[in-house]
């Protein structure tokens, strides 16, 4: 990855010149008439060649490659035209398998053992008939073909990279085929400088077209070979979806009629109607970005849905996408939604609900829209939409187009990750700028991205918050303070929690939190309740609905849990203690203090202590740090200054490359290109370490569903919904460790293949702790923050 800061200025400058030698020779009436643009590589009349083979030995139901060539053309003609790359995709989907016309590949059709590389000749073909002014052009649509089956490349250095494909290919397809074919690039040319800004941002600019460019020729190749062989099978995918514009009144409708069940008389529920009906009310706004910054339970959930139906209904919005940073709680958001709407408009994506191995066995429709996001109402994670963005397999690439033209929500906003910070406003900045789609930021603390505080990479916020005064909503009623602590270690933290019979504590791990729920037990205390991710989420929503059934009865309840319990959970504790975190956590967890502001504020109070016997990890120790800093300037850190100023001590004084600078600024566009999608790839993890599922059957939904695994005709994206409520997530190496010592395996895997793993071993699940994965060979602890 390229590391001179300055490389974007000469970058600029060398695009500009580029501008200029292009639009001398473009003819630019071309690009408005998409029949005249959309090109088609010329059928030969030399021996047939062939794309996918049949099953008769007379190759009478055996795909032609012209034929195969032209309809993924058009395929991805139709889902750029909504991006403005109709020319573009289409272009690509006319070359990408040109190499199939190399005579060793019908031998390979044939069954023969032989290795033959059919991506490469499309792509250098391209490179080689592009005039030099079209190189960066050429290049861009080589990224493509050559990544639509092992992913997009980097420019170089490996030998997979474009660079080393292309100078060590050599042509295997007979000369007349590549004398017929004489790609003109003017009209993609045309598509590609309007979705390219001047200045820093046009090597960025560049490398999203190219994404863009690589999902419509992905999504179509895999959407004709599909088609091909379902018919060939005579069978038939459901995949049809509505259309969002088509759903919007009856969608309004329901919304509506949900809002006027749920307004009640209390002053907190006239507040969240206020903050609804203002929201609502700027739906008309030009599409764009907008911040939603609305105290913990003002109703940001509901008041960001209203204004994306209304929004999409003045817009034309093709779909909405809600993202949400955590697993723990994306659920209960899908199923909110679901009862509002129904189950057939939307989509729930995620890591426990998606396959590992895509095209896998089992694709029924839910399994299929998880693919390519063809639903209308899609809820999704940070991590599932991001990553995807910056992806390199076709498989999460699939999706892109679809994502343009949608309202996208970004719940809980300030949960981006600080590593990512940088490349990832940029992706939402270009999306908002080129791909007609809107972005709600939405959030409680509202971080510093405005453009006018993150110096060189913040986003054009400026008047477009959709909150009536968030100042004045952060500040009446005041419901609780924080209160910087001391140190405290598990003995203090006991003696703090003897006397009080109804009180709320969180740490930042789950081993933490086991051992002061073990404590507090030899201690004999009234009222525990453990809550930890390890426990799965049916089981924690019953477990919650207990705990607000005894804070409601006055009845003893010491919850002590981990930071799941910070977002989307509807608890009121009287008093709290937070170990120390980032403010944005702490203001979360002032959250579920006196929540519904029955009680006096200044006894509402959560204390921040320090935990000497278990230190915060690093990245959470460096935000408690600003937090310190922060304290010893406000007295009030729930005063919406105090929280601006935490942010600018986190995001202004980081250097850019804690933000990561340099996945925002490494695309480089001149008279060449050099986009280093792979590395890209490999380094935007949101998360670390990543966790897969384990299904545990313990409650009577859970046990039907597996039990209906191994049923044919039940369809895998059914059963992946069933099943989510009752799956814990778990280092993959833990799984490992189950799966080897016989407590746990893969149900079916013939039928459904690595999709489905369930827990055989029932003694391994504790009700008060959830999955103890450690206890499947002994081997130790291996403790994981969440």
């Amino acid at each position: 990855m390229r590391t001179d800061a300055n490389h974007h200025v000469v970058n600029s400058l060398l695009f500009s010149q580029v501008i200029v030698a292009i639009c001398d020779v473009l003819p630019l009436t071309q690009a408005s008439n998409p029949r005249a643009i959309l090109q088609r590589v010329p059928v030969m009349t030399v021996k047939p060649c062939y794309a996918h083979s049949g099953w008769k030995a007379d190759r009478s139901d055996w795909q032609l490659l012209p034929d195969h060539l032209d309809q993924t053309a058009t395929l991805a003609a139709q889902r750029g035209h909504p991006l403005r790359l109709l020319a573009t995709a289409g272009l690509a989907g006319a070359y990408h398998d040109l190499g199939k016309h190399d005579p060793a590949f019908d031998r390979v059709l044939c069954g023969q053992n032989e290795r033959v590389d059919h991506s490469t000749a499309g792509a250098k073909l391209l490179l080689d008939r592009a005039p030099p002014v079209m190189t960066p052009l050429a290049e861009m649509l080589a990224y493509a073909i050559l990544g639509h089956h092992a992913g997009l490349p980097d420019r170089q250095g490996t030998d997979s990279a474009m660079a080393e494909r292309i100078a060590n290919h050599s042509y295997r397809i007979p000369q007349a085929v590549q004398d017929a074919c004489q790609p003109d690039f003017t009209a993609a040319a045309t598509e590609v400088l309007a979705l390219i800004r001047k200045g820093p941002h046009c090597g960025f600019d560049a490398s999203v077209a190219t994404r863009m460019a690589f999902s419509c020729l992905v999504d179509a190749d895999f959407r004709d070979t599909e088609t091909f062989y379902a018919r060939l099978e005579g069978t038939r995918h459901d995949r049809e979806w509505p259309d969002l514009p088509d759903l919007l009144p009856k969608l309004r409708e329901a919304f509506d009629g949900r809002i006027r069940q749920v307004t009640g008389v209390s002053d907190l529920n006239r507040r969240r109607s206020q903050v609804l009906t203002h929201v609502r009310a700027q739906a008309a706004l030009r599409p764009g970005l907008f911040t939603l910054t609305v105290p913990t339970g003002g109703g940001k959930t509901l008041a960001s849905m209203g204004f994306s139906l209304d929004h999409a209904a003045a817009h034309g919005h093709r779909r909405i996408i809600y993202a949400i940073p955590y697993t723990s709680i994306i659920d209960q958001t899908a199923r909110q939604f679901r009862d509002i709407f129904g189950d057939a408009v939307v989509l729930e994506h995620h890591s426990t609900v998606e396959p590992e191995k895509p095209g896998a066995e089992g694709r029924d429709k839910l399994r299929l829209a998880m693919e390519d996001w063809t639903a209308p109402i899609i809820v999704t994670t940070n991590v599932q939409l991001f990553e995807s963005l910056f992806a390199a397999r076709p498989s999460r690439c699939r999706k892109l187009h679809n994502i343009a033209g949608s309202v996208i929500v970004l719940d809980e906003a300030q949960a981006l990750p600080r590593k990512l910070l940088l490349p990832t406003l940029r992706m939402i900045d270009t999306l908002a700028h080129h791909y007609g789609c809107t972005i709600v930021l939405c959030t409680a603390t509202q971080p510093a991205f405005d453009s006018r505080q993150l110096k060189g990479g913040g986003l054009a916020l400026e008047g477009r918050e959709l909150a009536p005064d968030p100042k004045g909503l952060a500040s009446v009623p005041r419901r609780a303070r924080i209160v910087p602590g001391p140190v405290m270690d598990d003995k203090a933290l006991m003696a703090a929690l003897r006397p009080q019979p109804q009180a709320l504590v969180i740490v930042n791990s789950r081993k933490h939190a086991m051992d002061l729920f073990r404590q507090a037990q030899a201690e004999g205390l009234d009222g525990l309740v453990h809550l930890t991710t390890r426990q799965y989420p049916a089981h924690r929503r019953r477990i919650l609905d207990m705990v607000k059934d005894r804070l409601n009865a006055g009845l003893p309840c010491r919850l002590i849990a981990t930071s799941l319990i910070e977002a989307g959970v509807d608890v009121d504790f009287p008093i709290g203690w937070r170990a120390e975190a980032g403010l944005d956590s702490v203001v979360q967890a002032a959250g579920r203090i006196n929540r519904e502001g029955r009680r006096d504020w200044q006894d509402s109070t959560l204390t921040v202590f320090t935990a000497p016997d278990n230190p915060a990890p690093a990245e959470v120790a460096e935000l408690a740090r600003a937090m310190r800093s922060t304290a010893g300037r406000f007295d009030d850190l729930l005063a919406p200054a105090a929280i601006q100023d935490w942010f600018d001590e986190v995001y202004w004084k980081a250097q850019p490359a804690r933000l990561g600078s340099r996945m925002a600024e490494c695309f480089v566009l001149g008279r060449s290109t050099d986009f280093p999608f792979r590395t890209v790839a490999e380094d935007y993890r949101m998360i670390d370490s990543p966790m897969v599922p384990v299904i545990i059957p313990m409650d009577d939904p859970a046990a039907e569903a597996v039990r209906q695994l191994g049923v044919d005709q039940v369809p895998s994206g059914k059963l992946a919904r069933a099943v989510q409520p009752y799956t814990v997530q778990i280092p993959r190496k833990a799984r490992e460790t189950l799966r080897a010592n016989g407590k746990g395996s893969f149900h079916h895997p013939t039928l459904r293949g690595d999709q489905f793993f369930v827990l055989d071993e029932p003694s391994l699940y504790h009700d008060e702790t959830g999955l103890r994965w450690e206890e499947a060979d002994y081997l130790g602890a291996e403790e994981w923050n969440i």
